[in-house]
């Protein structure tokens, strides 16, 4: 078994997981007033129990919802008892943050804005980052293991001075304590090899939030974005979007709830997992050409950037009054070099072969290229399914895998949809690249060439198509 230096990969992967926490923190254009920014915290958010019973989120199996007072990770791994198992689990802690002005007697009162000479500053709610560990032996493991957390409340206060330094204000920075529990064990599993299914589980366990608080109140006690990283001195992770074939079944066997576990770190290691509330494919990476994170993964770095830049000077004020971290973003961008945005337009992976003929320098053409092959022809070929021969223009019904496919492709499940191209993958399988019959995208998605991608397994001819002769 493989042996890599401990800690190391955990360390390694942090950088998407930052992103993870982050994740929708404060959306472009940055500023409170903006509608997006009044409802905040989507992602991994463990909320107290007995406010998720009155709320009837207990049941982690109520459709649509996504707060519960616990998540779980299960995973498959190939490791000897003398493995050491290290486990992170990080959140971000409610921070909230109150603007005070101060009396003529000399007190303080709330207020939503204060200006403070050239400063200004709105009461609105930060994060603080949080994490703890758990670190044993696969076979101490096998019995399970328990940590408890407790995260003290706290309370800062930075005093506000006009320009020429009078008292004028203060910002008050409020945390209420959190409680949680970290449950982990490890079991084997029915296989033809030595398989351990590793469990991880994150619950809220405060008891000091009253049932009827609104969620607004309610976040002071939870743990938000919260996700866990996983690693091992010894052996490897199994993907669980793509297992080996004998390790299947008990990869289909695993429940993760409010989560989902994929393989970290560089592509081609197996020793760290990232479970994630977000929906992630095997070793995601941050793009090296990105200059720090826009809390935004979705979006295009350049595109958010070139926008952040169009802000009038008010909202700028505003941005900078809303929050450090976007004061941090909009910092950045103003001070953004042109050889930076260079890199944001876009970026080669690979370079094509190239080779000399006659002292020319010229390109040789590559068999992925359109036409490079004259016996492949994704627009007139064809392929036999259910006894009934499909091409363009076809109609069928798709069923996509459960497993080993875009996790997104489960929201078209039953959904209709035309037959674009039959095309052939360089391992001699064959795709279908279909438009969505009701998306009302799909004349711009087949004009730009963004189809669907579907193997022949995964749909169903729709009544009326021809049979095959």
């Amino acid at each position: 078994m493989q042996t890599h230096p401990r800690g190391a990969g955990i360390d390694g992967a942090e950088a998407v997981a930052e992103a993870i926490l982050y994740e929708g923190y404060l959306l472009y254009p940055y500023r409170r007033s903006s509608g997006k920014n009044r409802v905040r915290w989507q992602f991994g958010v463990l909320v107290p129990p007995a406010w998720a019973d009155a709320h009837g989120l207990a049941d982690s199996t109520v459709a649509g919802s996504a707060e519960s007072p616990w998540q779980q990770t299960e995973c498959l791994m190939e490791v000897p008892d003398t493995a050491v198992v290290r486990i992170r689990v990080r959140f971000l802690h409610l921070q909230r943050r109150v603007v005070e002005e101060r009396t003529v007697d000399g007190l303080y009162r709330s207020v939503d804005r204060k200006d403070a000479g050239s400063r200004t500053e709105l009461s609105f709610d930060e994060a603080v980052e949080q994490e703890f560990e758990i670190e044993a032996s696969v076979g101490d493991l096998r019995s399970g293991r328990r940590l408890d957390i407790r995260v003290p409340g706290g309370e800062d206060i930075e005093q506000l001075a006009d320009d020429g330094g009078e008292p004028v204000g203060r910002v008050v920075r409020r945390r209420s304590p959190l409680s949680a529990s970290v449950t982990v064990s490890a079991v084997p599993c029915q296989a033809p090899f030595r398989l351990l299914r590793l469990r991880i589980h994150v619950e809220n366990t405060d008891g000091t939030t009253p049932a009827d608080s609104p969620r607004d109140e309610a976040l002071r006690c939870c743990l938000l974005a919260t996700h866990t990283l996983a690693s091992v001195s010894q052996g490897r992770f199994l993907s669980l979007l793509d297992p080996p074939e004998w390790a299947a079944p008990a990869a289909r066997e695993c429940r993760n709830v409010h989560t989902f576990p994929v393989l970290a770190g560089e592509v081609g290691t197996a020793d760290v997992l990232l479970s994630s509330p977000i929906i992630l494919y095997d070793h995601p990476q941050i793009a090296p050409e990105s200059p720090g994170d826009l809390h935004d993964a979705t979006e295009i770095d350049e595109i958010l950037s070139l926008r952040t830049l169009t802000l009038t000077d008010a909202e700028k004020q505003e941005v900078r009054a809303t929050d450090p971290r976007a004061e941090a973003i909009l910092d950045r961008v103003d001070a953004m070099p042109p050889e930076v945005f260079a890199r944001l337009h876009g970026a080669v992976r690979t370079l094509e072969p190239v080779r000399r003929d006659g002292g020319i320098t010229a390109t040789s053409r590559q068999w992925w290229e359109p036409g490079a092959d004259a016996g492949i022809a994704p627009e007139s070929d064809t392929v036999l399914v259910g006894g009934v021969l499909l091409s363009r223009g076809s109609r069928v019904r798709l069923r996509p895998r459960k497993r080993g496919t875009d996790a997104h492709d489960m929201f078209l499940e039953g959904r209709t949809a035309r037959v674009e191209q039959v095309l052939l993958d360089v391992d001699g399988s064959r795709f279908l690249a279909v438009t969505v019959d009701d998306d009302p995208g799909a004349d711009l998605h087949q004009w730009y060439g963004r189809l669907r991608h579907f193997r022949p397994e995964e749909v169903e001819p729709l009544a009326g198509e021809a049979e095959a002769p």
